[in-house]
């Protein structure tokens, strides 16, 4: 077997991510999107890794994937005595990440140096690797004006109409090392795009200058997931936001998004009557449960699309 590359933020990305992780252990690299990352009390969140890494670690909160289990919020009640912000609340364990990584940027280290001293502590085999070491941030643009992303979504409540996406910083971050060798191994066996907002997860890390050729370089098919289910987001605002940008909530609107990136798209089975329709745009489908309600669902649907990726690549080898 090869290695595999997913490209992933949100619950649902990391909840795919851990899916390949049970089948595929260190051959798998996971690249996480790090626009959504902020300052918060002088701290450097990044919460996109970070829920993957506890995902990943088997100590996410069944309930609530972005914060260790048996979180608390005593720190949070303290701050509001002392008349601390409380737009944001963040839990006592949700702070380990974000104090080291601060300390350990501030003494010069990597970004993608402490991601991988993370996953050693937690004993995660796979590669979780952030899509650039060099600052990127997202910005939405509304009705109202500009705010970045971590606004949006939390004081905000992603109320705001959105007009369209920023992504700062994006043209001037590199590739790393680890993500050009991951992309560029020779046994590349296949790229998943996980369920996550095409707009402000993915995206992002498209936008990293060098990253689409990258992804199509060793010519492994690449193969996008579905976070539109039955015209709704399974997580998130991706349904909202589609129809405010004026395109249809649906699992096809998201494989136009991708459109001469990816090879095969996944849908659910609640969608199956527009499988045509992608396929009419030149990319094959495949029709599958894309809903994860459980650790079986993960790996079930992971198998799945990886079966896919061979199907793809088999079919090509014979054409050749």
């Amino acid at each position: 077997m090869g290695t595999v590359v997913a490209l992933t933020g949100q619950v649902g990305g990391a909840k795919l991510v851990d899916g390949l992780y049970r089948l595929r252990g260190k051959d798998l690299t996971a690249l996480v999107n790090t626009g959504d990352d902020y300052e918060h009390l002088g701290l450097r969140f990044s919460p996109d890794i970070d829920t993957t890494l506890y995902v990943l670690a088997g100590i996410a909160n069944p309930a609530a994937s972005w914060e260790p289990a048996g979180e608390s919020h005593a720190l949070h009640a303290m701050l509001k005595q002392f008349g601390g912000p409380q737009e944001l609340t963040v839990g006592d364990k949700s702070l380990a990440a974000p104090l080291l990584r601060t300390a350990w940027l501030a003494e010069d280290r990597r970004l993608t140096a402490i991601t991988l001293d993370f996953c050693k502590q937690l004993g995660i085999t796979a590669r979780l690797l952030p899509m650039s070491d060099d600052p990127v941030r997202t910005y939405v643009l509304t009705e109202d004006g500009e705010v970045s992303f971590q606004e949006y979504f939390t004081t905000l409540a992603c109320e705001p109409v959105v007009k369209g996406f920023k992504y700062a910083g994006a043209e001037d971050a590199m590739l790393t090392p680890e993500v050009s060798d991951a992309l560029d191994a020779q046994d590349l066996e296949a790229v998943i795009l996980c369920p996550a907002n095409p707009y402000h997860t993915v995206r992002p890390i498209l936008e990293v200058p060098g990253m689409r050729e990258l992804l199509r370089k060793r010519g492994a098919p690449v193969i996008a997931v579905t976070p539109i289910v039955g015209g709704k987001a399974l997580k998130g605002s991706a349904g909202k936001i589609m129809r405010e940008l004026r395109h249809e909530a649906s699992a096809r609107r998201v494989a136009l998004e991708y459109l001469k990136l990816i090879d095969g798209f996944v849908i659910d089975s609640v969608d199956a009557a527009s499988a045509e329709d992608v396929r009419a745009s030149g990319i094959e489908v495949l029709v599958a449960n894309t809903v994860m309600r459980t650790l079986e669902d993960r790996t079930a649907l992971a198998r799945a699309v990886l079966a896919f990726a061979q199907t793809i690549r088999e079919r090509r080898l014979q054409e050749a």
